[in-house]
């Protein structure tokens, strides 16, 4: 599967971005998919991830009851609703998919990446 991330870009300390991420494909249902985010200098972190039916979801304690991911099946898009956003959540955010059915919050767990898109937060 190839996906496509977008929807990043500037947003003031309390305001909100959505992140989008299409992916390719005809089994874009049967993975379960995830939010990363990487800031310089930082390893890869776990944001939240999402069953292949969306009834499963997790999320990181840093941006729990702020983030809210969801997906489409049928649009083959996974989205990343970031409300009250804070500085400290600018980096690069990346979606993942991966094989299986377990919600996992780790990269290597992940089969496939999308390029990545630049969230900035200014305080």
């Amino acid at each position: 599967v190839q996906l496509q991330a977008s929807g990043g870009g500037l947003s003031q300390a309390g305001g909100s971005l959505r992140l989008s991420c299409a992916a390719s494909g005809r089994t874009f249902s049967t993975y379960v998919m995830g939010w990363f985010r990487q800031a310089p200098g930082k390893e890869r972190e776990f944001v939240a991830g999402i069953s292949w039916s969306g009834g499963i979801t997790y999320y990181s304690d840093s941006v729990k009851g702020r983030f809210t991911i969801s997906r489409d099946n049928a649009k083959n898009t996974v989205y990343l609703q970031m409300n009250s956003l804070k500085p400290e959540d600018t980096a690069v955010y990346y979606c993942a998919a991966k094989y299986g059915t377990v919600v996992a919050g780790t990269a290597p767990q992940y089969n496939f990446w999308g390029q990545g898109t630049q969230v900035t937060v200014s305080s």
